[in-house]
């Protein structure tokens, strides 16, 4: 099976799997208690007023009815509106999305540059004290939450020592600010990912320094460093592939709470608001967008193998 033959399959896979995130989305948010007409026109608001309401946004039809209405809107683009602005959602998503895509990227960025070059290091020393720092390092990283990591941060340098921005998204104020107010939220987004990645870098390297064509090209008399390198690293970063593509939509979790702690003006504190306000338009709608990536990523991890290793074919 060709690439292209692969990846059409890939996505007709896909659609079943869309379409069932899609019905768990609507049902799920629409198990929420409360009417959404009543709770935007408040409780002054007269029965013929919240009546006319719900007629318009389709509340009266079956929920069923509902769903495919809102449904073939999404195939066409459209989210619906906020109930509380009437303002697109798509619209809402795309003036967000910069935000949370460059938290997202600098806290992936971020864990790889300190994951992939520890998690090697221990593997090659492995048992020495620079592979029980590593690993204590790794345990400590998976079991501090990041929203409680960036509690600590904006205290810290934020309050206390005032070296960065404790909260905010300020690259209007320059390309400096900008990047000095994203440092804090990404180290601790990126803070569990880079213990997850330096995890499975280390195991993954461990098990490909025991094989045999790893030793063929030891007994050949080629360098350590260039076994390492040309053969090592490539062939043990296919299970580690697989690893960042699910732990990136963990972080793209992650950055609803990272962005509310850290009041950036991204997808996930308007996920946070829209909820707040039982607006139910945007919660569909971002919820839906986050798992659209999620999907789109695992896609991509999986066109990536035969990437890395020539000798894997698709099928």
């Amino acid at each position: 099976m060709n690439f292209w033959a692969y990846l059409a399959k890939r996505f007709l896979h896909a659609i079943p799997v869309y379409i069932g995130i899609s019905i768990v989305i609507f049902s799920l948010i629409h198990l929420i208690p409360g009417d959404p007409a009543q709770a935007v026109l408040g409780d002054a608001a007269t029965p013929e007023a919240i009546q006319a309401l719900r007629e318009q946004w389709n509340l009266n039809e079956p929920l069923w009815e509902q769903f495919l209405i809102w449904f073939f809107n999404v195939l066409q683009g459209d989210f619906g509106r906020s109930l509380h602005t009437n303002q697109p959602v798509s619209e809402i998503i795309a003036s967000r999305l910069p935000v949370t895509l460059t938290l997202t990227v600098s806290a992936l960025v971020f864990s790889l540059l300190i994951a992939l070059p520890v998690g090697i290091i221990s593997a090659i020393k492995r048992n020495t004290l620079t592979d029980h720092v590593s690993r204590v390092i790794a345990l400590l990283g998976i079991s501090i939450p990041n929203f409680w990591l960036g509690l600590v941060f904006i205290i810290v340098f934020g309050v206390y020592l005032r070296w960065l921005p404790p909260g905010g998204f300020h690259f209007n104020k320059g390309f400096v600010p900008g990047v000095m107010s994203l440092i804090l939220p990404a180290v601790s987004l990126g803070a569990f990912f880079a213990a997850i990645s330096m995890r499975m870098v280390r195991s993954s390297m461990l098990e490909v320094m025991r094989k045999e064509y790893i030793e063929t090209a030891r007994a050949k008399g080629l360098a350590e460093r260039w076994v390492i390198r040309s053969h090592a690293i490539k062939n043990a970063f296919i299970p580690v592939i697989t690893v960042i593509g699910l732990q990136t939509g963990t972080l793209l979790a992650g950055a609803v709470l990272t962005e509310t702690i850290f009041f950036m003006p991204g997808i996930g504190r308007e996920l946070i608001t829209a909820m707040a306000k039982r607006d139910f338009p945007i919660i569909q709608g971002l919820i839906l967008f986050f798992a659209t990536v999620y999907v789109g990523i695992n896609i991509l991890v999986d066109l990536s193998y035969a990437f890395l290793n020539p000798k894997i074919e698709y099928s």
